[in-house]
């Protein structure tokens, strides 16, 4: 690959990176007991659906050969970004994702996809990265990505032109795709109540419409979802509202059964990586 990679987050959509669930599993608590029975067959299955539901709509998706020794890899999104000169690396806050860091380093090295720009000292995880135009990253902190990360990207991607916009909340979601997620051109999906201020009125200052998801939806993924571009969104089928209310600005939307994988902790954005977007 070559050229323009990703230029913003709502051009038409081209090739993705995902990695199959075989080895996911829900972490145990202290007591051993989680409470959560998860079907692994069924979650393979949804994630097979969520291939089809690319492919069958031009997408071109890459999948990983899942290491069994990396429980979360299924969630392709969070080791770094991509942008149009190529991919930001990130720095897991979890030690146990670390590992993710070096399989998902070959397989863009195998790509040919350059990294750009890496984080080291801080941490960044690329469920927090938007980009808000093509010259316009919001950066969310939440709970995995750090005001060092963001300084350390600002530092090396300020070359190419971009401006980064830090997004704070103190929601307990692990990123900021689970409270804020742009659909289709300036049109967002976003739970206002847990984002500050000054982040909704440089929406409001880009004309961005906004669909409302209840603070009590958030953690059931209702915000995570994955724009194609071409006035087309990937959803899931149980999220009623938010589907029939991007419908209504003339989105299509294309359902697909994913409630067994949000069991793991993330949804269809956390699983989908863009390689390609122009």
């Amino acid at each position: 690959m070559d050229g323009c990679f990703v230029r913003n987050s709502t051009a038409p959509l081209k090739k993705v990176l995902m990695c199959p669930p075989i080895y996911a599993y829900l972490k145990k608590n202290v007591s051993g007991d989680d409470g959560v029975e998860i079907d692994d067959e069924l979650c393979i299955k949804e994630h097979d659906e969520l291939v089809d539901a690319y492919r069958s709509n031009g997408v071109e998706v890459v999948l990983m050969t899942p290491d069994q020794k990396l429980h979360d890899q299924v969630f392709a999104r969070d080791f770094g970004a991509c942008i149009k000169e190529g991919y930001i690396l990130g720095n897991f806050r979890m030690h146990d994702r670390k590992g993710e860091t070096k399989s998902y380093q070959e397989k863009m090295d195998e790509l040919g996809i350059p990294c750009v720009a890496k984080c080291s000292n801080g941490h960044f995880e690329g469920g927090d990265f938007w980009m808000l135009d093509d010259k316009t990253m919001a950066i969310g902190i939440l709970e995995r990505t750090d005001e060092t990360g963001i300084d350390e990207i600002r530092g090396q991607v300020g070359r190419y032109g971009y401006e980064i916009i830090p997004v704070r909340s103190s929601e307990k979601c692990l990123h900021l795709d689970m409270c804020f997620n742009i659909v289709a051109e300036k049109l967002a999906v976003i739970c206002s109540e847990v984002l500050p201020r000054d982040f909704l009125n440089i929406l409001k200052d880009r004309n961005f419409k906004l669909i409302e998801v209840d603070r009590k939806y958030l953690l059931e993924c209702h915000c995570n979802l994955q724009a194609l571009g071409n006035e087309k969104v990937v959803s899931f089928k149980d999220n009623r509202e938010v589907n029939s209310a991007i419908r209504s600005y003339g989105i299509e939307v294309i359902e697909t059964h994913t409630s067994e994988m949000f069991k793991h902790g993330g949804g269809i954005h956390c699983m989908t990586f863009p390689l390609s977007r122009g």
